[in-house]
């Protein structure tokens, strides 16, 4: 999977490693990963995304 196009988030900060990296694998499906951890990737389903996209839009993740 490493000739995916992959971006990081627009709000990932510095060089630190806590960066979320997205890629488009089909159009209807995108690959998300952790850029600390490359080789471990999730393709969760469009209901799934976007339900995760809603929950950090309305801040209500916990650590």
């Amino acid at each position: 999977m490493s000739q995916l196009g992959w971006q990081k988030s627009s709000f990932s900060s510095g060089g630190e490693g806590n960066c979320i990296e997205l890629a488009a694998a089909t159009p209807y499906r995108i690959h998300l990963r952790e850029s600390d951890r490359p080789d471990e990737i999730t393709t969760p389903t469009p209901r799934a995304l976007a339900h995760l996209l809603r929950t950090v839009k309305g801040g209500s993740l916990s650590r």
